[in-house]
């Protein structure tokens, strides 16, 4: 569908924006784009004032890098949780996705990114310092290494295990349930939960 076929430029520019969002084509674009004008004025304008509250007021948990409404977040201020345990994820999404199965009650670490050579993305583009800092600075005794079972998160996780060697803690990662190359976004919350709960010790295959 092309701009021009737009009888309004309103509609166009709404459009066109909506369409930008992942995984949203044009004829997705446009449904939702004429499903709000149906919508009562005010339904609207809640929409339109939570997603500007979300971009100008949403904060990085100055502790894991999760995204919080304060500057530190329900999880790490949680006491019950186990807090020498800290799982170790690529993104939010993967905090959410474990949090999903219910099977894990210790901290994270999002390091916001991978290693990837390929993409330009080094060690210190990522959050690997910080993590090292929380397990010089805290009784931790185990780091989970919940990473993508991709070629970079297995570099990654390699990296992350011979920064934290000369620690006397644990290095564990996911249970084989999740097979090499799968995004543990998109991993069923059954296959996901079994493979926190039955982690394994982390061997570099790189050794």
């Amino acid at each position: 569908m092309s701009r021009q076929n737009l009888s309004s430029l309103l509609l166009s520019a709404a459009v066109d924006e909506l369409a930008a969002l992942p995984g949203v084509g044009r004829k997705s674009a446009l449904r939702f784009a004429l499903h709000l004008l149906k919508q009562p004025k005010e339904n609207v304008d809640r929409f339109g004032k939570s997603i500007i509250k979300l971009r100008e007021d949403i904060q990085y948990c100055k502790v894991c890098n999760m995204i919080s409404d304060i500057p530190v977040c329900p999880v790490c201020s949680d006491k019950t949780r186990e807090r020498g345990l800290i799982c170790v994820v690529e993104n939010i999404r993967d905090v959410l996705s474990i949090e999903n199965t219910g099977e894990f009650n210790g901290l994270y670490h999002v390091l916001g990114g991978i290693i990837s050579p390929m993409d330009g993305i080094s060690p210190s583009d990522i959050a690997i310092e910080s993590l090292i800092k929380r397990v010089e600075n805290s009784e931790v005794n185990e780091v989970f290494l919940a990473l993508n079972t991709t070629m970079e998160g297995e570099t990654t996780s390699f990296y992350i295990y011979k920064k934290l060697s000369r620690f006397p803690l644990k290095i564990s990662t996911i249970a084989r349930g999740v097979g090499f190359g799968d995004e543990l976004e998109y991993t069923d919350e059954v296959t996901l939960g079994r493979s926190v709960s039955n982690r394994q010790p982390f061997i570099p295959s790189n050794s």
